[in-house]
Order: C-alpha cells, then structure tokens, then sequence
C-alpha cells in the first residue's frame, strides 16, 4: 500500500472549481479518495487529507453572517463525516486600503493614474501547504503527496520534494472544469512537469456523487447543509 495525504487549498478549489455550482455541500474524502485517486493509483491508501482554508469575513461575503455560520456547519460536516481523516488548517484574510493602476483598456497600467481600492487577501494558506507537503515527506509520514491546486507557488515545494525525498510519489488535481472553449484556465506546466501523475479536471458527475449527506451527525446538533448552498 501507498501511504498518501492529500492536501486541498480550498481558496484555489472553491473560486477555480465550485463558485456558482449546487456542489459546494462536498465531501473531500469521497471526491479525492474515492472518485479520483483510487483511478490514478489502486495502492494508494490515504492517511490524511489537509484541507487548507481562511475564515469568512462576513462583512465581505455576498451573504454577511450566514457565510460565516455556513462556513462553520461544513467544517464541522467534513470533521465529523471523514472517519478522523480531515484536518482543517486554517490562515487568514486581510480587508485593507490601497492604491491601484486604474483600468484605461486603451493603455498600459501607470503609476501617474491610481484608484483607491479596498483589498482583500487569503494569507497563509499557500505556504501551509507547501511547509505541510515537504514536513510530511521529510519526517516519512506520507509515501505519496498529492496536492490539489493549479496555483503556482507551490512549484518551488514540489520541487525540493523530488530533490530531497525521490522515493516520494508526487500527484496533482487541478480544480478545473471539463471544458474545451478557448477561454478555459488550463493546468500549469510549471506544476504539471514536476508530478508523477496528474489529474486536470474534476467532473460534474464526480461532484454530485461526493455530496454530504444534507444533516451530518455530529458529538452535538447535526451539521446541515446552508440554505443558499
């Protein structure tokens, strides 16, 4: 058996994969696990799965405080519905000021025409993985990385894992749709060269046979599935 952890970036999977689709409510485990990695290696037998993400800022979120209590109810879902693979680590958001180049389609950015714009950003969450990937693989604990992300700052992690730990098998699933048109976003080759193998999509029909259940029992009251999800 191939002992494996998986490692999710959430921020990547949701906005690349799952923003504006029913399959939001999903279970980590069946999806990775079960649809994709037994296809990709038979052997395989996974010891965790990583998931890697920020809390809501609800005065951001489209739905305010009902993003935050649905980001909750799905932690508490995957946690209690994985068999105690999942772990959840968590990083940050900053909401602050700056200053941008302004738009002109007719030319290039310049210093000389800035806006004042809010911005907010995902802290964290990159070199979690990349620290998670490389401490797993060097202390033995994994005999197979696999890490779901199409994000390129996890290519020097990627790197220094085949350099330092070769007997370590390296996989990738991009969360990316199936898609032909010329204007989809396509896996990266800086990551793409560096894997053993690689998945680049993840399906529809693989998506909706990895839903939680809509009440997952939990040590308290059940976790249920956001209304607007």
């Amino acid at each position: 058996m191939t002992r494996t952890t998986i490692y999710v970036d959430g921020y990547n999977l949701y906005y690349a994969r799952l923003k504006g689709t029913p399959y939001k409510w999903l279970d980590l485990v069946a999806l990775y696990r079960d649809r994709i990695l037994r296809a990709q290696d038979p052997n395989a037998q996974v010891v965790a799965l990583k998931y890697f993400t920020a809390p809501v800022m609800a005065r951001y979120a489209r739905h305010g405080a009902e993003s935050t209590n649905a980001q909750t109810q799905y932690h508490r879902a995957l946690e209690s519905g994985s068999s105690g693979l999942v772990e959840i680590i968590k990083g940050f958001h900053i909401f602050e000021p700056t200053h941008l180049p302004t738009f002109n389609e007719n030319a290039p950015p310049s210093k000389d025409r800035v806006s004042h714009v809010w911005m907010i950003e995902e802290k964290q969450t990159d070199v979690n993985i990349a620290l998670h990937a490389y401490r797993d693989a060097v202390q033995g604990k994994t005999d197979q990385v696999v890490i779901c992300s199409n994000d390129s700052d996890m290519e020097p992690a990627l790197r220094m894992i085949r350099e330092d730990v070769p007997s370590v098998r390296v996989g990738l699933v991009m969360p990316l749709r199936e898609d032909s048109s010329p204007s989809r976003v396509h896996p990266n080759k800086r990551l793409t060269e560096l894997a053993h193998w690689v998945r680049r999509h993840i399906r529809d029909d693989e998506l909706v046979q990895s839903q939680l259940a809509r009440n997952v029992p939990t040590k308290r009251k059940p976790a249920s599935k956001p209304a607007h999800w």
